[in-house]
């Protein structure tokens, strides 16, 4: 039998309110407070504790405070990755964001969803989406990546883009829902 956190993670109907999975959000929300209260003559400590935060993170990343994610642990990010201010992730399902990737202010990445039947939603269960985010990736202020979304690698999403489907590598892509506009050089 599954536990609730292998549900989440599998992308099957889970029970949020599953005590290991309150467990480990409070936990996060201890680091994400320490995270979020330190000055910035603390700078030292930061990438300290954005490794505490998401312990499968890459070289150099950088998040501005305020930061927000529901267990950090399901991110996966790689060198050089920058979160502006105001940044909320997600993460009852995996979310994979590679080298090199620049997020402005106020993205939000949902990998969390509910089911679309209000029957379903009526059980309290919820379900969660799997995002990938390629290499050298850029997400313009106040965009929204919604679950199950691919962006390929060296694209740019312009800002306040709502993105509800894949976008392919090497475009730029905008608007709501976000679309290709143009490509651009590799």
């Amino acid at each position: 039998m599954q536990t609730e956190k292998e549900k989440m993670l599998g992308g099957e109907l889970y029970d949020a309110f599953d005590p290991q999975l309150c467990e480990e959000r409070r936990q996060r929300r201890i680091l994400l407070k320490r995270l979020n209260e330190a000055s910035a003559e603390d700078l030292e400590a930061r990438p300290e504790l954005i490794k505490d935060l998401i312990p499968n993170c890459g070289a150099n990343t950088w998040i501005e405070p305020p930061f927000f994610c529901d267990y950090g642990g399901n991110i996966t990010l790689g060198d050089d990755v920058f979160f502006n201010f105001n940044c909320v992730v997600l993460d009852v399902a995996p979310i994979r964001i590679g080298a090199r990737v620049l997020f402005g202010p106020a993205v939000q990445i949902y990998a969390a969803t509910h089911p679309m039947r209000a029957a379903d939603r009526r059980t309290g269960l919820e379900l969660g989406k799997a995002i990938e985010i390629g290499d050298d990736v850029w997400v313009g202020g106040g965009a929204v990546i919604c679950p199950g979304v691919r962006i390929g690698a060296r694209s740019v999403i312009g800002a306040g883009s709502v993105v509800t489907k894949d976008i392919p590598d090497d475009v730029f892509a905008a608007g709501n829902p976000c679309r290709v506009v143009r490509e651009i050089e590799a």
